[in-house]
């Protein structure tokens, strides 16, 4: 499976009840394929994955892998705490028709490396799905190593890492395990061009939920090592990714949603809408600032 290049952590739109909003999860579908998206996150972190109850875990990916029909992989968010529900939740992806799994190291229990090594491998053996795995220490309480990562490419089921540590020596460290048979994926926008002329093979973005045209063509030059394109591609994107880091995401990309007609602001508990303020006004300016660069180019 190829698994590269520009792939959105799309967000799940909420109705004003707090319902799936699903026509507007299809204007989303539809506008990340029109834009040269090549993959697609359902339900992961962006997606809040955490928030969903399982029957709307089931709609939703259900609903894209219908919507979509094959024309990009569909990798579902799975990951869990506890390895059984993991087995569990990436089994019920495979018998909805995901192509493949993020799996996020296991969140607030802390496991070892080697614990870590085993939670995989019983997921790639038993999940029934392809797997990349998912380093995002911020998030978990834990960081998957790069030398624990070497040895989980081995198994034939694991495709790949999204790795979100963003610094220079975890960039050279992925990258040196990147292969034919496994994929190194960024997942930090703010260093996407320079993990990719590195090494990675492409990005889960964030961003690209609001700019997908944008962020393809910084995935195609800096894949290409053209490094002058890449750098220009980044400045054009910089502004508008600095602005997201105002909130925890998905707060500050889901309050631009509504600008560009894909559903409400609105995340779910614990989770609180961004405020009318300065953080907006400057998402909305970054917004506006791209826009009119690609309305120009």
């Amino acid at each position: 499976m190829d698994i590269r290049g520009s792939i959105c952590a799309l967000v799940t739109p909420f109705a004003a009840d707090g319902s799936l909003d699903l026509p507007a999860f299809a204007r989303l579908l539809d506008q990340q394929l029109a834009g040269g998206t090549q993959a697609l996150v359902v339900a992961g972190s962006t997606g809040e994955a955490h928030m969903l109850e399982q029957d709307e875990f089931e709609r939703l990916l259900a609903f894209a892998v219908d919507h979509v029909g094959g024309r990009v992989p569909v990798i579902a968010g799975t990951g869990e705490a506890g390895t059984a529900r993991t087995v569990a939740q990436t089994r019920r992806a495979a018998a909805l028709g995901a192509d493949a799994a993020l799996v996020v190291a296991p969140y607030y229990v802390r496991p070892t490396q080697e614990g870590l090594r085993r939670h995989f491998l019983e997921v790639a053996e038993h999940g029934g799905l392809p797997v990349v795995l998912y380093n995002v220490p911020t998030r978990t309480g834990c960081d998957l190593l790069p030398e624990t990562v070497a040895q989980l490419r081995e198994h034939p089921a694991i495709l790949g890492v999204k790795e979100a540590v963003a610094t220079g020596e975890r960039i050279g460290a992925l990258a040196e395990l990147a292969r034919a048979d496994f994929v190194y994926l960024s997942g930090d926008d703010g260093t996407a061009g320079k993990a990719m002329l590195a090494g990675a093979a492409g990005t889960v973005s964030v961003v690209a939920n609001l700019v997908p045209q944008a962020f393809r063509a910084l995935c195609d030059a800096a894949t290409a090592g053209d490094q002058a394109a890449t750098g220009c591609a980044h400045d054009r994107l910089d502004p508008l990714v600095q602005a997201l880091n105002c909130a925890p995401n998905p707060i500050a990309v889901k309050a631009m949603l509504p600008a560009l007609g894909l559903g409400s602001a609105c995340p779910r508990l614990p989770l609180l809408e961004l405020p009318d303020g300065p953080d907006r006004a400057r998402l909305r300016e970054a917004l506006a600032a791209l826009a009119s660069l690609a309305a120009v180019a």
